[in-house]
């Protein structure tokens, strides 16, 4: 229930008081900080334009200095591609066997990349937190702040969803799963699958099942491939916002990995930064 300053001031109860008054905060700040990082970026974008910080300071009626200040301070622009809040990664699970009966299990890899994206998710002030996607793949889209880390191999729902996709993709034959490029025509299998320490993923953003927005799908032809993709956007991140904002687009990612440690040692772009008609 929604309630004022004053009369949650009112309350009777301290501790009810205490936890209204708490929840208040934690939301004013969430959105402080949002607004803080679209007024960096709308200064950011004058800056680029052409406007110098003394123009810029007499247009908003502040002084050079704050302006200065504003620009090198408060969230990075780049953070809207992450979200405005908690993020939640959703990490496909799959069950197998075991001494001990059936279990779920996660890919190592697959924790890697939850891992290096909740540190990036904390460079930029946001949090991040993971769940399992169960057996055979049911998985929650319609929520705001999730990225799913999920091949369709595990979830036919995500299958499903990538085929609103005309330009990139997954598919599979008799000799395993590999991405294509509809766009150009070209078929991409895992250097993986002849012994290099490659792999190939895709990452994109999707359309929510709902209509109402969209999520962040990551995924490898391998697993290796997820936390490569998640390097690519740790050091790409602000160049691909700029370009896509917070809006529809798919791409393909190339990394290299140490075939010992599992480390991604480098990635790169794989194929064009693609974007659905009137996205």
């Amino acid at each position: 229930m929604e309630i004022d300053v004053t009369e949650l001031s009112e309350l009777v109860d301290p501790a009810e008081r205490a936890l209204l008054a708490s929840q208040r905060l934690a939301e004013y700040q969430a959105v402080s900080g949002e607004l803080s990082r679209i007024r960096r970026e709308a200064l950011e974008e004058l800056n680029v334009n052409g406007l110098t910080q003394t123009e810029i300071a007499a247009m908003l009626g502040m002084t050079r200095s704050r302006i200065g200040q504003l620009l090198s301070s408060g969230p990075k622009s780049e953070r809207a591609f992450l979200g405005a809040g908690t993020l939640t990664v959703a990490i496909g699970g799959k069950q197998e066997a075991n001494k001990r009966g059936s279990g779920r299990v996660l890919a190592q890899e697959d924790l890697a990349a939850f891992s290096h994206m909740k540190e990036l998710a904390r460079t930029l002030g946001l949090d991040a937190q993971h769940e399992i996607v169960e057996p055979p793949g049911f998985i929650d889209l319609n929520r705001d702040n999730l990225v799913v880390i999920c091949g369709p191999r595990l979830s036919p729902l995500i299958g499903q969803i990538l085929g609103s996709d005309r330009n990139l993709g997954f598919d599979h034959d008799d000799q395993g799963w590999y991405l294509v490029d509809r766009r150009l025509g070209l078929t991409h299998r895992s250097p993986m699958d002849v012994g290099e320490s490659r792999d190939f993923a895709y990452v994109g953003r999707l359309p929510r099942i709902d209509g109402r927005g969209t999520f962040l799908y990551i995924a490898g032809i391998h697993a290796i491939g997820a936390p490569g993709a998640v390097h690519f956007l740790e050091n790409h991140l602000a160049e691909l916002y700029s370009e896509v904002k917070t809006k529809r687009f798919s791409m393909l990612v190339a990394c290299d990995f140490n075939s010992k440690t599992l480390e991604v040692t480098a990635s790169k772009r794989l194929s064009p930064i693609y974007r659905p008609e009137g996205g």
